[in-house]
């Protein structure tokens, strides 16, 4: 069992910067490969970042973070960051951090007003 509780968030203007956090409870987190997913109202939750156990590999699907966002990871913290630059209105979800799609955080809410 993994256990993983999120912090940051909250609201921020258009063009400004968020970070996220995802600590998991399990010492063995480093092994896993951790990824940052979004839910908007109404939409279907959507992948938007992922590390590999070891930070060596990390992958975008949504074009429209490349660039922007940066995920990294301290395993000696057990904590996977989600460093949001550049945010913009689309921008606007709730963010989960997840091991494998099996186990999930919290959720943590990201508004970007205009």
């Amino acid at each position: 069992q993994v256990r993983l509780v999120q912090s940051g968030g909250g609201l921020v203007q258009t063009g400004g910067s968020l970070s996220l956090s995802c600590a998991a409870s399990e010492r063995t987190f480093g092994a896993y490969t951790v990824g940052w997913f979004r839910q908007a109202p109404g939409k279907e939750r959507e992948f938007v970042a992922a590390i590999s156990w070891s930070g060596g590999s990390t992958n975008y699907v949504a074009d429209s973070v490349k660039g922007r966002f940066t995920i990294s990871r301290d395993n000696a913290k057990n904590t996977v960051y989600l460093q949001m630059n550049s945010l913009k209105p689309e921008d606007t979800a709730v963010y989960y951090c997840s091991v494998n799609q099996v186990y999930w955080g919290q959720g943590t809410q990201v508004t970007v007003s205009t």
